[in-house]
């Protein structure tokens, strides 16, 4: 190639007259946020994986299928479960390999299941939230542990109740290897989120058999505590919470923290129903009062014409949030099928009342479970796909200070019909998005396309991109025309 240059051979530097490159016309873009998410259950192989002792190969692509559909209802959010069972699902450093992958606990699967996820997600414009139970062990006593298992390496810490493990909140070690479960976790994979579910101190059997932890508290007292035996344990599982927090904002601050409890905090506050404050001290109002968690999602099982009315509850709980917390209530998609069958009108109705609330927090819905979705008995697909979810939206930002930080505008080629989008900083860079001025100065986002780079076909009219980087901040659009 030739070019004009002096005899070192580097071009002239640029003199008053020579051209610059033009500034690219920035535009104020947007939309109305909304999480729009959906629950996947590993534990006994509920939705995923499909069957045990899967090849990459398989295993893989039926990851890929689940984000495609997933992504195609317009869903912008998967909860997946990593840790059913004090286990993993994700090459743990702490813990072994699930069950649910081999068959057998501790067997290596020969992939990474979480690492797959993550990228076929992010590729497709989804989050990924990795969902952790923080305290059952192990699903059944008949379940051989690996050696390596938390209740093989902390024995006194395992109590067995109602024919299951679990790992006593009240011993600090307990707490102290969940956390560094979480530190691992996070420190390995690029995960949107980490949700905690509703089993904290274990739900009371059938015969309302006492959880055998006198041992463990009179040992707190012995050692000069002063808490009444409920204050106590709402206060060990308020340490994790607390402390799983501060883990999170001083490491992977642009990461979302919530806890999904049961959805009546106290019998009676607003609706009758079992008491989650006593039964298995779960203190959702102090940990949103505190600011330990960003979110919280009850689990909101039940019909509007029921004593625990879907609207009263969600109201409550809206009305509660504080310091500009999330509030994204759970949907029981899977009633639509079950006995109760719930009719789609009732499940239509509970998002739109949700929508109603926006002005309190209450921006988006997480829905129970994925099988559901994809087995569609009634019709729910479509209604995900046409009417609910019909036009895309990316979630809310994390709501603390600095978490989201802006990245760079985009850099924009076009080449016809085709825009290809980049970015300066690819590292700063979680989605790019696609909007279409539909008026001056209005603009309608049109997709949303992951990574650092992405492509989009578009038509004539005028067109902006963004960036939006971890935690949801959004950059100024660039705007470009199509004749």
């Amino acid at each position: 190639m030739l070019v004009a240059c002096g005899d070192s051979g580097t071009p002239p530097p640029e003199g008053p007259d020579t051209p610059l490159p033009p500034e690219p016309e920035r535009v104020t873009v947007g939309h109305a946020r909304e999480l729009r998410g959906v629950w996947v259950s590993t534990v006994l192989r509920l939705d995923w994986p499909p069957a045990e002792g899967m090849t990459p190969e398989a295993g893989r692509a039926s990851l890929d299928s689940l984000v495609d559909e997933m992504a195609g209802l317009g869903l912008n959010a998967l909860f997946f479960q990593v840790r059913p069972e004090s286990d993993a699902l994700y090459d743990s450093a702490l813990e072994p390999w699930s069950r649910f992958l081999s068959g057998t606990q501790g067997t290596d699967p020969g992939w990474d299941p979480l690492e797959h996820l993550v990228n076929a997600a992010h590729a497709r414009g989804l989050e990924v939230h990795a969902w952790v139970n923080p305290y059952r062990a192990l699903m059944s006593t008949t379940v051989v542990a690996a050696p390596d298992h938390v209740s093989q390496r902390l024995p006194a810490a395992a109590v067995t109740y109602n024919k299951a493990v679990v790992m006593n909140p009240g011993e600090p070690e307990v707490r102290q290897h969940v956390k560094a479960v979480v530190k691992d976790l996070l420190g390995r994979y690029d995960v949107d989120g980490l949700i905690f579910d509703d089993y904290f101190y274990p739900y009371p059997d059938a015969q309302q058999t006492p959880f055998p932890d006198t041992a463990t508290y009179e040992r707190y007292q012995a050692a000069g505590g002063t808490l009444e035996k409920g204050d106590w344990r709402r206060e060990n599982v308020n340490a994790l919470i607390r402390e799983v927090m501060a883990t999170i904002v001083s490491e992977h601050p642009h990461v979302r923290f919530g806890v999904s409890p049961f959805g009546i905090w106290k019998s009676g506050v607003p609706v009758p129903g079992l008491d989650a404050y006593s039964a298995i001290s779960c203190d959702a109002v102090t940990w949103m009062n505190q600011g330990w968690v960003d979110y919280l999602a009850p689990q909101l099982y039940w019909r509007e014409t029921s004593a625990q009315s879907y609207s009263k509850l969600s109201s409550w709980w809206a009305n509660g949030l504080v310091g500009g917390r999330h509030l994204f209530p759970a949907h029981a998609v899977h009633h639509l099928t079950s006995a109760q069958d719930w009719p789609l009108a009732e499940l239509e109705a509970q998002v739109a009342f949700t929508r109603t609330l926006r002005g309190l927090g209450a921006l988006g819905d997480i829905h129970f479970r994925s099988m559901f979705l994809s087995n569609d008995g009634k019709g729910v697909k479509a209604l995900f796909r046409d009417t609910l979810y019909a036009k895309p939206a990316l979630p809310p930002l994390v709501p603390r200070m600095g978490a989201a930080l802006i990245p760079p505008e985009p850099v924009v080629a076009q080449e016809g019909l085709t825009v290809r989008v980049s970015s300066p900083q690819p590292p700063a860079v979680r989605f790019h998005l696609l909007y279409r001025e539909a008026a001056p100065g209005e603009w309608e986002l049109v997709r949303v396309a992951g990574g650092a780079e992405a492509r989009f076909e578009v038509s004539s009219g005028s067109w902006a991109v963004s960036a939006v980087g971890r935690g949801g901040a959004e950059s100024q659009g660039v705007r470009f025309t199509v004749p």
